[in-house]
């Protein structure tokens, strides 16, 4: 069976691979500018649209898109656009607690079934200069909400999955794939 990530990310490759081993990536390209009062519609939206049709062009493959956005009080932190950007969510998230919501959808035998993780991150006080050195060395502009959990120790807690909040809830796909009979 053919399986494919319609995502560049390569921190969802690196998590996918804990469940396949190989696979085939397409990203799509989509225009990921949505918004909705529900931050786990608006993820589950959006990794439906990232699906972007690549089930009719292989109606045999198992393809899992996913999108992952920080929620902070009833604003969206998606991937800034500008180093600026960056520097501004940072100092934003500083201090808070968070939430990072994945949403994923996998198609599979002509069915879209699509879910949801939620984490919540509990960000230390961070300084101008540890915001700047951080922009300047990691890579903030692919990221929802300028940071990585895995770059750093910006994050001083979390609770629920990690590699939800890396970017693809991997416990939670298992379990889902299990259902769907895709792995035992």
């Amino acid at each position: 069976m053919q399986i494919i990530l319609a995502s560049q990310s390569p921190r969802r490759q690196e998590l996918l691979k804990e469940i396949f081993p190989t696979f085939d990536i397409m990203p799509q390209d989509v225009n990921e500018n949505e918004h909705d009062e529900d931050p786990t519609k608006l993820v589950e939206k959006l990794a439906l649209k990232k699906l972007n049709n690549l089930d009719q062009k292989y109606k045999d493959a198992l393809i899992i898109s996913a999108d992952t956005i920080v929620w902070l009080n009833g604003k969206l932190f998606g991937k800034p656009h500008t180093i600026e950007n960056a520097i501004d969510i940072l100092k934003q998230l500083s201090g808070t607690t968070h939430f990072v919501y994945t949403g994923v959808c996998i198609a599979y035998k002509g069915q879209k079934h699509v879910f949801y993780d939620e984490s919540r991150i509990h960000f230390r006080e961070l300084g101008e200069d540890e915001i700047l050195k951080y922009v300047n060395e990691k890579k903030p502009l692919d990221k929802a909400g300028a940071y990585g959990i895995q770059d750093g120790d910006m994050v001083k807690g979390y609770e629920g999955s990690y590699s939800n909040i890396v970017g693809l809830p991997v416990e939670k796909l298992k379990e889902e794939l299990k259902k769907l009979g895709v792995i035992a």
